[in-house]
């Protein structure tokens, strides 16, 4: 399964630069829980709040903790429409600090098909998430674009227990575009014409689109009444994701990659309707 999608997206996203390598990454766990509150306004409108905390490097360390606040309206009683905006504070371990935060909004639309006890579902995102304080503005955007595509199946026979499964693509929509040479061992000038001591590299912009997540995920509702559920759940991520090492000034490419590899998470989250 592993080698069929790695081949199949390599045909069709290819890489933007000859001089990008590839670096496997080692496997990767970590664990999620959330706590959150949906309200009814009216037919068919909620709100919710909901603040998550994850935890990575095999559950060693805080990885994030992260407040959403979401709208959602069923425009059909088979599509619903969504907005939201979520406070992302992720934790650095190595300054064993809050890095600065970064601002996330939302959008979506989903629809629905009920058949017997199952219901099927594709959901499409948008989101943008704002950088704040100071970065490398050769590495990354300001402003990261993504755009995620996931369709999901739930299973209602089993009364108050709903297993489901889904799976899910992200795409990347501005990452950097790199122009490099590279004659094996560090970054050159690309033409006769170049002084020496400048840079062997080009950032041509932000407009390199690719997949760089596929997700799948297991897990089960279990709704103990009207007001109060559980959810239990497994994710697993295949990351595709290129990566620019360079200094700050742009003077020199430090390296360009394209890290790839699996990273698992164990979660569960409770959630409170009124």
């Amino acid at each position: 399964m592993r080698y069929w999608i790695v081949i199949l997206f390599g045909l069709f996203f290819p890489m933007l630069a000859t001089a990008q390598t590839d670096v496997a990454l080692e496997p990767e766990f970590g664990g999620r829980v959330s706590l959150s509150l949906d309200k009814k306004i009216t037919r068919g409108l909620h709100i919710s709040l909901e603040e998550e905390v994850r935890f990575d490097n095999n559950f060693g360390s805080l990885d994030r903790l992260q407040t959403t606040l979401a709208l959602s309206y069923k425009v059909h009683p088979n599509i619903k429409l969504g907005l939201g905006y979520a406070l992302i504070n992720g934790y650095g371990a190595n300054s064993e600090s809050f890095k600065n935060p970064r601002h996330r909004l939302m959008t979506d639309v989903t629809g629905t098909l009920h058949y017997g006890n199952w219901n099927f579902s594709l959901k499409e995102r948008f989101q943008v998430t704002h950088r704040t304080g100071d970065f490398n503005m050769y590495q990354n955007p300001k402003n990261a674009l993504t755009l995620k595509s996931r369709v999901k199946a739930l299973y209602k026979g089993f009364g108050k227990v709903q297993p489901y499964a889904y799976f899910e693509v992200r795409n990347y929509l501005n990452a950097p575009v790199i122009e490099a040479a590279y004659d094996g061992s560090v970054y050159v000038t690309l033409d006769d014409y170049s002084e020496e001591g400048e840079p062997g590299w080009f950032l041509k912009g932000f407009n390199g689109g690719y997949v760089n997540r596929l997700r799948g995920s297991l897990g089960a509702d279990v709704r103990l009444d009207k007001r109060n559920t559980l959810n239990f759940y497994i994710l697993c991520d295949y990351l595709m994701e290129k990566q620019v090492d360079a200094n700050a000034e742009g003077t020199k490419l430090k390296s360009y990659t394209k890290e790839t590899g699996f990273r698992g998470w164990i979660g569960a989250g409770y959630e409170f309707s009124f």
